[in-house]
């Protein structure tokens, strides 16, 4: 996490603390975290982290205040106001300070043309984003608005690269062994969507690139129908535990997890438990079920 330098004097809102005749811009904090992922789906109160260096010298910076904007991918962006202050040490030397915000944090009276920033951080958009500001306050009375700030760009956790740790398909109820060890790209569509490339189950193919959801509760879905269009592998019709689960009689009885997600905080290796399949017409079900592992770099 690191910050990125922009040149420019924070520019408050009525509801912010306005910069007084002594304010003057430059660099005294040092921002270490350029760039902060937010992840959807961690909840309102998870808490992310942004550090900063100040190197104390003649001039003792006392503390800091920490701005804040919202950006949304269309370009808009909400009032800026105050999110926090932060007292920095004053002996002499760099002094490193990290601190800590959650989502209700960074939405707390900001507004996009008047409308509130959703508590439900579901509704956000791959490519919304938070810019963090520094004003540094001086034992000679001076303020400074630092040239360097913190953007907080909203992703998603579950993209990424995925080994295949369990797998097995099923045609015309016979059982057709596995996949494992196989790796798989997930892209993120928007906060609950993402895009499966290239594959269904073991079978590879730019045609076979589908799509699935993650909604808030970790439950794991290959809808029929995705923006309105049929999605298709093997160039036939997707079937899924839900809306189809007639033909899913195998995939859909595994034992242990089945359609979620199981989160692993310490690691980071997430786990995708997907069971799906297509229909043949002709010659009835194909079923997959499949035991996703993210991989960690």
């Amino acid at each position: 996490m690191s910050l990125i330098v922009v040149a420019g004097i924070i520019s408050c809102e009525e509801d912010s603390d306005v910069l007084t005749g002594d304010a003057v811009t430059g660099g005294l904090v040092d921002v270490n975290s350029k760039l902060v992922g937010y992840v959807v789906g961690n909840g309102n109160d998870f808490k992310y982290s942004a550090s900063f260096s100040v190197n104390q010298s003649e001039d003792v910076t006392t503390k800091i205040d920490v701005y804040k904007v919202f950006t949304n991918i269309a370009g808009k962006s909400s009032n800026e106001i105050l999110m926090k202050t932060i007292d920095v040490p004053t002996a002499m030397g760099v002094q490193n300070v990290t601190f800590d915000f959650s989502y209700n944090e960074l939405i707390k009276d900001l507004k996009v043309d008047g409308v509130a920033i959703s508590s439900n951080d579901g509704l956000l958009n791959i490519g919304d984003s938070w810019t963090l500001k520094y004003v540094a306050h001086t034992n000679k009375g001076k303020e400074n608005v630092n040239a360097a700030t913190t953007k907080v760009a909203v992703g998603t956790r579950y993209a990424g690269k995925y080994k295949v740790i369990a797998s097995t398909y099923w045609r015309i109820n016979v059982d057709n062994g596995d996949w494992n060890g196989d790796e798989r790209i997930i892209e993120s569509v928007d906060a609950t969507t993402y895009k499966y490339v290239g594959y269904a189950g073991p079978f590879a193919g730019v045609t076979n690139t589908h799509y699935f959801t993650i909604d808030a509760n970790l439950v794991v879905r290959t809808p029929v129908v995705y923006q309105g269009v049929a999605q298709l592998l093997n160039g036939l019709g997707v079937i899924n535990c839900e809306e189809t689960p007639l033909n899913m009689p195998n995939a859909c009885s595994v034992t242990g997890p089945l359609n979620i997600v199981v989160k692993d905080d310490v690691n980071g290796k997430d786990k995708i438990y997907r069971s799906y399949g297509y229909i043949n017409p002709a010659s009835g079900s194909r079923e997959f079920y499949e035991v996703l592992e993210k991989v960690v770099e």
